[in-house]
């Protein structure tokens, strides 16, 4: 477990994950084909081509789930009771086959619940393309969880 407990989570901190992942075509198809997404737009070679962005778009809900996955470990790995909430989720760029991102996760609400036994956390995360040179903003989103307090947690 690297998570942290709702006492850690500081309102303001920014955590730069250390994980990157280069996204290849073999995990866009298999998201595509587990999500049953069929859209051209990210599987088809030719009708891309006839597109204003010429080639083949990454799906926009691998990259937020990408991004997720990379901010688990710093963040709410091990110390999850449950995500309560993904929101206000924005792609203000494309992401293409061969792009590599990395992610940085901001601590914008903290609060206790009712019974005092665990604490809500929100974060706004941000998804960046590492591989051009201007890191262009990729995919952001404010991600909810219900966090354990190190006093109440299992184990």
């Amino acid at each position: 477990m690297t998570g942290l407990y709702y006492e850690d989570f500081e309102v303001g901190r920014t955590i730069d994950h250390e994980r990157r992942r280069t996204i290849t075509e073999s995990d866009n198809q298999r998201f595509c084909d587990m999500t049953m997404n069929q859209q051209p737009l990210h599987l088809d070679a030719d009708f891309a081509a006839d597109t204003d962005f010429s080639e083949r778009l990454v799906n926009g809900l691998y990259t937020m789930s990408l991004a997720v996955g990379i901010s688990i470990p710093e963040t709410t790995d091990g110390t999850i009771v449950a995500n309560l909430s993904y929101d206000n989720v924005e792609h203000p760029e494309p992401v293409f086959h061969g792009d590599t991102i990395r992610v940085q996760s901001t601590v914008t609400d903290k609060r206790e619940t009712s019974d005092g036994e665990r604490g809500i956390v929100t974060m706004h995360v941000e998804a960046f393309k590492v591989n051009d040179p201007d890191e262009p903003l990729v995919c952001e989103f404010d991600r909810t969880a219900l966090s354990l307090k190190r006093a109440h947690a299992e184990g």
